[in-house]
């Protein structure tokens, strides 16, 4: 497809008043006064919001959903925690209930789309989904990779299907095998546009939206965490006249997060998470290397000390996965390890502290690593490691959040090494893979992979 011709202030096709985006400078986490029940939405999805707790919108909701109700494509850029997952389903689910069709439908063909990078995203997303369907007779289905795909294609085959949530590959693996067909999706949703770029994912989007209606017959949705000229440059091209939608922040980072730097050696960095995850405050923690081996052998050598720990990266299974994330939402263990992998998209309450123990090769991914503390209005600590291998990242860092870091040296208490090793290895390596990892932040590879009619207004 060929980029349009882009303009600066699109103009809307509709004689429809629609509100003036007005950029606010409040966290975007923020409760605005805007409630759900303002907006024309159907009772049965205000009906699962009462049930959910949620009463007002926060920024992105109030700012998106009345011109989304109105069928005009939208360009949010919005954090991960900042609602915007309940803004574009309410618009979806609004629209299929406010519209259904008489005419028969077939199995494997959606009314709505939403792709999203990662496994974790979508699956939450897809919980999402079936909260807010709660009263309606709507059928969400979920594509990912990393799950048996006969289970995905019988789930699929099991009944008509009206919201599909996907990453792009297992889709892609679908339409090949012609299990599934795009041509009747009346609504769209790109769900971290920037990650599916960086990530590689963006030729498999664009043949993904090859197989949908054109974007005079759809509605279409793109949320990315920032603005830049690819990214508004793939808004023109799949979208039509979309309207900005932009969350504005003070800062990148929440002030309900308190970040602190301790200044170490590579050596200094494996006792000094131990202590610290003895203390009282350290009751539910993640912690973020930049590789999967790294990954593995610190929760290894947690394990081994007696620590009750779980293992996100690219390696584990995605059944594997589903089980650690909800032995950790129960509290199960205390501590995840993770790569980037499980940087976005995952929901989980009452995380009292991230710790990045080696700094992120992208400023873009500190955001989002402590993003997952301090949500929903709570407070939470983001602990960095710095030393001779990493400490170079962190002015890109702060000019990234805005702000200084405060670097500080550990006390020494927070220094003693740890006790000998009481239980067995438990988290095994690979054949193959680097077993270097453990102590130090080198710069070793990531984690992850790199016809209908005119529509409704």
């Amino acid at each position: 497809m060929e980029p349009t011709e882009q303009t600066e202030n699109p103009v809307i096709q509709s004689t429809d008043p629609v509100p003036t985006p007005v950029a606010s400078p409040v966290p975007p986490n923020a409760m605005s006064n805007v409630r759900f029940r303002d907006f024309k939405l159907p009772e049965a999805l205000l009906k699962a919001f009462d049930d959910l707790g949620f009463e007002y919108c926060t920024p992105i909701q109030a700012q998106s959903i009345p011109i989304t109700l109105l069928g005009h494509d939208i360009t949010g850029k919005a954090q991960t925690g900042t609602g915007k997952t309940a803004a574009f389903l309410a618009a979806i689910i609004t629209d299929l209930l406010n519209n259904p069709l008489d005419e028969e439908r077939y199995v494997g063909e959606p009314r709505a789309l939403i792709i999203a990078p990662t496994r974790e995203l979508v699956m939450q997303i897809a919980k999402d989904a079936k909260a807010l369907t709660k009263y309606a007779n709507l059928r969400i289905v979920t594509l990912v990779g990393g799950m048996d795909y006969q289970k995905q294609l019988q789930d699929l085959e099991r009944g008509i299907c009206d919201i599909c949530v996907a990453t792009p590959g297992r889709l892609i693996d679908f339409i090949g095998q012609k299990a599934i067909w795009l041509g009747m999706v009346e609504m769209l949703v790109l769900d971290e546009a920037d990650r599916m770029l960086d990530m590689g994912f963006i030729p498999q989007v664009r043949q993904i939206i090859a197989q949908t209606p054109r974007k005079e017959c759809r509605q279409t949705m793109l949320f990315s965490a920032t603005f830049t000229d690819d990214i508004l440059t793939l808004a023109e091209r799949w979208a039509l006249d979309p309207v900005k939608v932009e969350v504005a922040s003070v800062r990148q980072t929440t002030d309900n997060v308190k970040q602190v730097v301790y200044l170490v050696t590579a050596d200094q960095k494996y006792p000094l998470l131990y202590n610290l995850i003895q203390t009282d405050e350290g009751e539910r923690v993640i912690v973020f290397t930049n590789r999967r081996d790294q990954a593995r052998k610190l929760a290894d050598n947690l394990h081994r000390n007696g620590t009750k720990v779980g293992l996100l990266s690219g390696e584990v299974s995605q059944p594997k996965r589903v089980r650690t994330l909800e032995e950790f939402r129960t509290a199960e263990i205390q501590v995840l390890v993770a790569t980037d992998v499980a940087g976005r998209g995952l929901h989980i309450d009452d995380i009292s502290h991230v710790v990045n123990f080696t700094l992120p090769e992208e400023p873009e991914d500190y955001v989002h690593r402590i993003g997952r503390t301090g949500r929903a209005s709570s407070t939470g600590t983001s602990i960095s490691f710095a030393c001779e291998d990493d400490s170079f990242l962190l002015p890109g860092i702060e000019a990234k959040i805005g702000m200084p870091l405060p670097c500080v040296y550990p006390d020494a208490d927070l220094l003693k090494p740890p006790p000998p090793f009481s239980q067995p290895s438990h988290f095994k390596p690979e054949p193959g893979d680097d077993r270097r990892s453990g102590g130090s932040g080198g710069r070793g590879g990531r984690d992850g992979n790199r016809s209908r009619g005119p529509r409704r207004h």
